[in-house]
């Protein structure tokens, strides 16, 4: 593992010693021993992880990101750029693709996997132009009713000030009324961080699916302890109180369904937490397939004030 999580060390000691006994068939017995050990500690630890541990496990940089999922899972994926107003925006990424054989329209923020590439996507952030590139792509999907996969996985819109001089709460809004009015089926997955309104932007969905240890708010731990005890130290008292797992948010009705990844998380084995992502995708899809778009519109829209009924 590139990094290993605080409450993974006693794990990563067992890996050092696995490893240290690999090789030596005198050892076998023991090796094997260790590695049932590891296996129960591993399950037991991701069995109870907190809210503030489920954070840190979402922001894994190992986690499957947007490029990664888009090459695993779709084929012929055709990325189209710019907002026709002002400018691309790397932080959010989509265009027409395939999904098991099914023509669809992919978008999602996209965070980076190294300094380098985190730096020009601006760690997932988007700003104004990356919200109407998403709206662009949502109408245009309507046009040739092609079915929306959103992938969210953003901390939050970018707030910097230039931002906020080019409209970043009117694009930010223009998204949402655009994932709401689309007369096509959308699944929006939450496959890391779902940050405020910048993640709700892309959410705004008929069915709204979280893998096991992504985690979903109107705003990250830290910042709620800012505001509540201006202590971000209190980050996991915050995240504990705000409800932000996948688990709570499918009991409160937030979301429509939890992917469960493999044991020790989605960055300890990527390809199997992709494949049960694309299945749980297929599932969503099969489901508002037959929806007629007035239906699939008129759910959308409920589903949501709801939440404003509710709160």
């Amino acid at each position: 593992m590139a990094q290993i999580l605080e409450f993974e060390k006693p794990v990563a000691a067992l890996d050092a010693e696995i490893a240290a006994m690999a090789g030596d068939p005198a050892k076998s017995a023991a090796r094997t021993r260790a590695e049932a050990r590891r296996a129960k500690l591993l399950a037991d630890i991701y069995g109870g992880l907190t809210p503030w541990q489920k954070t840190m496990v979402a922001r894994h940089p190992a986690r499957p990101r947007f490029l990664a999922i888009a090459e695993t899972l779709f084929e012929d994926w055709q990325p189209l750029a710019g907002d026709r107003a002002f400018a691309d925006d790397p932080a959010i990424l989509g265009g027409p693709a395939r999904f098991r054989g099914q023509p669809v329209m992919l978008i999602g923020h996209e965070k980076g996997s190294d300094t380098q590439s985190r730096v020009k996507r601006n760690f997932g952030m988007a700003k104004p132009e990356g919200y109407r590139k998403a709206a662009r792509l949502m109408d245009m999907a309507d046009r040739f009713g092609l079915p929306i996969i959103a992938l969210v996985d953003t901390p939050g819109a970018f707030p910097g000030i230039e931002a906020e001089e080019r409209g970043q709460a009117e694009a930010i809004a223009r998204a949402t009324e655009a994932c709401l009015n689309v007369d096509v089926p959308m699944v929006s997955v939450i496959i890391g961080e779902g940050g405020s309104g910048g993640a709700v932007a892309l959410a705004a969905a008929n069915m709204v699916l979280m893998l096991e240890h992504s985690v979903y708010a109107v705003i990250s731990p830290e910042g709620c302890a800012s505001i509540l005890w201006r202590d971000p130290a209190k980050a996991a008292e915050a995240a504990q109180a705000m409800r932000i797992s996948a688990g709570d948010l499918a009991e409160l009705g937030v979301i429509d369904s939890v992917v469960n990844e493999p044991v020790g998380g989605a960055h300890r084995a990527p390809a199997e937490a992709m494949q049960r992502l694309g299945d749980a995708i297929e599932a969503a899809l099969d489901a508002l397939h037959s929806r007629p778009a007035d239906r699939l519109k008129a759910e959308r829209r409920q589903k949501f004030l709801a939440f404003a009924r509710a709160s």
